[in-house]
């Protein structure tokens, strides 16, 4: 069975755009509240969860200061990625964050959970 899309939004408030980039986008931002450790090199992200949980996956698009999409290298499933954006609402002022990933059938309200707790981390971390 495909995988079905996913989309989230999360308001960061008032967050600083190029602070929320840097903690998206980089080896020590994504470190800390995406993965307990990250690391990129040569466009292939290299995160660790615990001492035994390792996954890579290559950036396969970046819009600097704005969008990053990841493939895990281990995904068989054409097509799928996952991508965080930056919108600036130009009329609050305030600065949204669109994830979109990909869920196995039955799994997409386990992945959006996910995800949620992996950006009230992102929250705390960086005081979004």
């Amino acid at each position: 069975m495909r995988k079905n899309k996913i989309h989230c939004e999360y308001p960061l408030a008032k967050a600083s755009g190029t602070v929320m980039w840097n903690a998206i986008s980089t080896g020590s931002g994504l470190q800390g509240w995406f993965a307990d450790k990250a690391d990129i090199t040569h466009r292939i992200c290299t995160f660790q969860w615990g001492k035994t949980e390792t996954r890579q996956a290559s950036i396969i698009y970046i819009q600097p200061g704005t969008c990053i999409r990841m493939r895990w290298k281990d995904e068989d499933e054409p097509g799928c990625y996952f991508e965080m954006k930056l919108v600036h609402d130009e009329l609050t002022n305030d600065l949204m964050l669109e994830v979109t990933d990909f869920a196995e059938p039955g799994e997409e309200t386990e992945q959006k959970e996910l995800w949620d707790m992996q950006i009230d981390a992102l929250r705390r971390v960086y005081g979004a």
